[in-house]
């Protein structure tokens, strides 16, 4: 095995490991969306699309306090 024959193996090989990782990283996102404290960030992405005054907000709030 030649040195140009073993780089093309490992080009491969990396190729190969960098997807994979890739992958498995979009899919531990996806699986967590919610923090520790349940709170999913993800409807937050939509803020910069509807900020339009008579948009509904993204998370109501309330006047009341929690007790």
């Amino acid at each position: 095995m030649n040195f140009n024959e073993f780089a093309a193996y490992a080009y491969f090989f990396l190729i190969m490991f960098l997807v994979i990782g890739t992958y498995s990283y979009i899919y531990h996102l996806y699986k967590n969306r919610k923090d520790v404290t349940g709170v999913d960030y993800e409807d937050y992405s939509n803020m910069a699309l509807k900020d339009d005054i008579d948009d509904a907000p993204v998370k109501s709030m309330s006047d009341d306090k929690e007790k």
